[in-house]
């Protein structure tokens, strides 16, 4: 038996067939898992609905912006009508404004902080909110983080402080969500050549600097991403919430 045999799921950031998103949503499908997808605007859409068809025609697909509490009710509702369960939940969402990732921090507007984290770190919260209901038999929320949390990253600028929101967050939902078998952790991903990465200016340097520094000197790959993903949902991980699991090649253990 499939380690995700009978799990059902729901994955919030595919964005293409680059995105981690992608990577940890295959994964958990090729384990067993039935899941249901969303998608952020019309630009998006037919990039996610090609993606999931390959999962079948019957794929749930739905649109929802994380900033809008009313359109991911709607979400779990249907979820609820179609699925009566739930089981996991991907967040790999995360945006800040083009403006904020460039040139100093201390330039960051005010209305530039309050879009990151709201988009980056409360919607986890606001997920995590409208799935529990669902999660009757516990279950795993898997959230997406980065090194630049804990330390400075050049140009990662506001992210780094939303990301670092995001991990306070899973620790305090982990918390209050635990007493009902549901877990809550992170992935802390080594660089990845994803759309939203290459909005990170000098994301092409911060690739070759992972790989020459890194303690496995090269960088990580998107199945090894979708492998971490998999454990983590996976009854080989019950005891494991509140937790975030490196996945950079070893690159977070380094002084210099």
């Amino acid at each position: 038996m499939s380690l995700l045999t009978g799990k059902l799921g729901i994955v919030f950031g595919v964005a293409n067939k680059r995105s981690i998103a992608w990577a940890i949503a295959q994964a958990w499908a090729k384990e067993g898992a039935r899941l249901a997808f969303t998608y952020q605007g019309e630009r998006l859409k037919e990039n996610v609905e090609e993606l999931a068809a390959t999962f079948g025609s019957d794929t749930l697909i739905l649109p929802c912006d994380v900033t809008r509490d009313e359109e991911i009710a709607a979400v779990f509702k249907t979820v609820g009508e179609k699925f009566g369960k739930l089981h996991l939940l991907l967040h790999s969402v995360a945006f800040a404004p083009r403006e904020a990732l460039e040139g100093e921090f201390i330039n960051t507007s005010r209305d530039a902080f309050r879009i990151a984290h709201d988009v980056s770190a409360y919607s986890l919260v606001a997920l995590a909110r409208a799935a529990a209901p669902l999660m009757t038999e516990g279950g795993s929320i898997l959230a997406m983080t980065y090194y630049g949390s804990e330390k400075v990253v050049p140009h990662y600028n506001v992210m780094g402080v939303a990301k670092a929101a995001l991990e306070a967050s899973a620790r305090y939902l982990a918390y209050d969500l635990g007493p009902k078998k549901i877990r809550v952790n992170c992935i802390s991903a080594g660089p990845v050549n994803t759309l939203a990465a290459r909005g990170i200016a000098g994301f092409t340097d911060m690739l070759k600097h992972y790989e020459a520094h890194a303690p496995l000197r090269r960088n990580v790959l998107p199945d090894e991403l979708g492998a971490t993903g998999v454990f983590l949902a996976s009854d080989g991980a019950a005891a494991i919430t509140g937790q975030v699991i490196y996945v950079d090649s070893g690159y977070q253990i380094m002084g210099m």
